[in-house]
């Protein structure tokens, strides 16, 4: 849209243009009121600039709009916002809200935005596994949709839990991700989707998803079909698996802590 901010929230490290942009976006003289959107942008960059008062302050506006309109991607939106200046137990909690309400909605950028918070909160949280399965859904979701600034951002994330990550190019276009590659064997072996999401911590709606895509890139058009491609599964993956949640160690997860129930 001509004349919209362009925030800096989209180059690692640049919160402090972020917050500038976001702060100029929403003066009072801009029109009807500030959008749900730039207010979190506004509380991301806040955050990271640690003004824990101006991020709470635009908090207080995010809750009061996202309770008005109580739609699943306002409500999500809001949790996003709120996990930024929580701790502990209660930013989990709201991370996990945030995924949940915003796989029910369309707007996939702002499921990816989600995913990539979380997975940098478990990182620094020391939950490396969890972490890469969060950060993961995040690459695959911004490189998907051409979000490359996003993607790098994932990307060097992931870099930073000990994983390696190829850059999509296009000769890797039609290659299937860790995530395609799961997904698909366990649908050959006759899993249904609900089945595939309560093993892989997955909803529903993720695992269509990625078995839509996976469909695209092997050129088939049923699950019938899943098993006599099982060669070429397996002979178009990015990268490695990485390990699963369903394979994290004690040093990777805190004990008690809850499996994702969103991850890869």
């Amino acid at each position: 849209m001509s004349g919209a901010p362009r925030f800096a929230t989209t180059r690692p490290g640049r919160y402090e243009d972020a917050l500038a942009a976001a702060g100029r976006a929403i003066a009072p003289d801009r029109g009807l009121g500030p959008s749900i959107l730039l207010l979190g942008e506004l509380v991301e960059a806040a955050v990271r600039n640690r003004q824990a008062d101006r991020a709470a302050a635009a908090l207080v506006h995010v809750a009061e709009i996202a309770h008005a309109a109580g739609t699943d991607w306002a409500l999500g939106v809001h949790a996003r916002a709120a996990a930024l200046v929580a701790e502990g137990a209660a930013a989990e909690r709201l991370y996990r809200e945030a995924i949940e309400r915003l796989s029910r909605v369309q707007v996939r950028a702002t499921l990816a935005r989600a995913h990539l918070l979380y997975g940098e909160w478990l990182r620094r949280e020391h939950r490396r596994v969890d972490g890469r399965e969060q950060l993961g859904i995040a690459h695959d979701m911004f490189a998907d949709m051409g979000a490359e600034a996003f993607a790098e951002r994932a990307r060097r994330e992931l870099q930073a839990t000990g994983e390696t990550v190829r850059k999509r190019t296009v000769e890797t276009l039609d290659h299937l991700t860790p995530q395609e590659l799961q997904v698909s064997r366990l649908a050959a072996g006759g899993l249904t989707n609900p089945a595939i999401g309560a093993q892989l911590f997955l909803s529903p709606r993720t695992v269509e998803w990625h078995l839509t895509k996976a469909f695209g890139k092997l050129r088939i058009s049923s699950r019938k079909q899943l098993s006599s491609a099982q060669s070429d599964v397996g002979a178009t993956t990015v990268r490695p698996l990485s390990p699963t949640g369903r394979s994290t160690t004690d040093s990777d997860r805190p004990a008690g802590s809850p499996a994702s129930i969103c991850g890869r």
